[in-house]
């Protein structure tokens, strides 16, 4: 029997969304099709726009992936909001830059 190897990746909910409905809703398990109904009442923003998103949080704002990716499937609308996602880590962001996130998010939500 060959072995394969296991990897992990981090996803936010529009990417499990992209997931799921790639397999089709037909092929999906009971548990399957109850996370793509999760996923779609609580996805804010569109796979395209989560994946830039995602990489600017990275790159341009020093957030680690795990951080970015949970920032980004709750999409805080303040600085207050978001300082409760960011607070376990041991560095400190200044409230300028945590502005900047929040509004690079509330610029890409999609309306409700």
């Amino acid at each position: 029997m060959e072995k394969r190897e296991a990897s992990e990746r981090k996803l936010t909910l529009p990417q499990v969304k992209k997931v799921l409905e790639s397999i089709g809703e037909e092929n999906l398990d009971q548990m399957q099709r109850r996370t793509l109904d999760y996923v779609n009442k609580f996805s804010k923003v569109s796979v395209e726009v989560v994946e830039g998103l995602l990489e600017k949080l990275v790159k341009e704002f020093g957030l680690d992936e795990d951080e970015a990716v949970q920032v980004l499937n709750c999409m805080p609308e303040t600085v207050d909001e978001l300082r409760v996602f960011l607070a376990g880590g041991r560095k400190i962001i200044e409230t300028a830059k945590l502005e900047a996130i929040v509004a690079l998010l509330n610029g890409n939500r999609t309306p409700q």
